[in-house]
């Protein structure tokens, strides 16, 4: 397959390259920026560089590399994560403008697919159970996944969405600083804690990518998720237990509120998914099917 990889130096873009080369296919990976041009050569992909609010520009770029499949992977996150609402505004307006452009893009190459990863616990939640401040963001994913599924049900492509549990894993920014927290014991489990958090080994949710280009029905949304949601808090001691850390400290649900309102809104959510879809439609299973599993082989490849 000719696979265009609209982003394709994200968290994500970067083992779905890989994982994508590895397979045979070849692979076309937008970016931004020209200084990533040698890294996405590295990788073995053939750079594009736009802007995907830029309507024309990228039309240009995706219809020049003349792709079969397209993988929408755009977001405009800190590196570390989002930390507030505000970090988040880039990224909503990726989701919506972003992905009107890059399917009249791939529609005007003439592109059979088109995968969307969007989030699991935004898109799988209800607007009224979620917090105030989740909700711009969790009506972007929405706007991404309908208009993705309004394009399928028309016939202009067949379309796919995948919604992804909350990444980790070794070269995973996010990760690598919560293991810093947990080390100098900065990371607290809350008490009372009862949320439910989908998580994803980042090199699994690569591979059912890959999966979904050829597998599952158009129109379908899949959970890529791995076997058990568990809660913020068991994360916590997940990853202090792994890193040979101190015990964690517990606060107050109340405080986290009070200090980091999105962040203590984004802990706080129950989303207990299943991945038994995508396993039976596109033929994967994770590799780690816990996190716990997938924080061992986290802290081995880091060391």
């Amino acid at each position: 397959m000719n696979v265009f990889v609209a982003g394709g130096t994200g968290a994500i873009g970067v083992p779905l390259i890989r994982a994508l080369i590895a397979a045979g296919h070849q692979a076309t990976a937008l970016t931004r920026s020209a200084t990533k041009a040698d890294m996405l050569r590295g990788l073995g992909a053939t750079p594009a560089i736009a802007d995907a609010l830029d309507a024309e520009a990228l039309r240009r770029v995706v219809v020049a590399a003349r792709p079969t499949h397209v993988i929408h992977q755009l977001t405009a996150l800190p590196k570390g994560g989002p930390r507030s609402a505000r970090d988040l505004e880039p990224t909503n307006r990726l989701r919506i403008d972003g992905t009107r452009n890059l399917l009249d893009a791939s529609v005007a190459a003439g592109a059979r697919r088109l995968v969307v990863g969007s989030f699991a616990p935004l898109g799988d939640m209800r607007a009224e159970d979620l917090p105030a401040e989740v909700r711009p963001a969790a009506d972007a994913v929405r706007s991404m996944e309908s208009q993705a599924l309004d394009a399928s049900r028309s016939g202009r492509i067949e379309a796919i969405v995948l919604r992804y549990g909350l990444f980790y894993g070794p070269d995973t920014a996010s990760t690598t600083q919560m293991i810093a927290m947990a080390r100098r014991r900065m990371l607290p489990r809350i008490k009372g804690d009862r949320s439910l958090l989908p998580w994803i080994h980042i090199d699994d949710a690569a591979r059912a990518t890959v999966a979904a280009l050829d597998a599952g029905q158009p129109g379908t949304i899949y959970d890529i998720v791995d076997d058990r949601p568990v809660s913020f808090s068991e994360i916590v001691s997940a990853l202090a237990s792994a890193a040979g850390a101190p015990r964690p400290m517990a606060i107050p649900a109340w405080l986290l509120r009070l200090v980091m309102p999105y962040m203590a809104g984004m802990i706080g959510l129950r989303a207990p998914l299943s991945n038994a879809k995508a396993t039976h439609d596109l033929g994967w299973r994770p590799a780690f099917p816990t996190i716990a599993d997938g924080l061992v082989q986290t802290l081995h490849r880091a060391a």
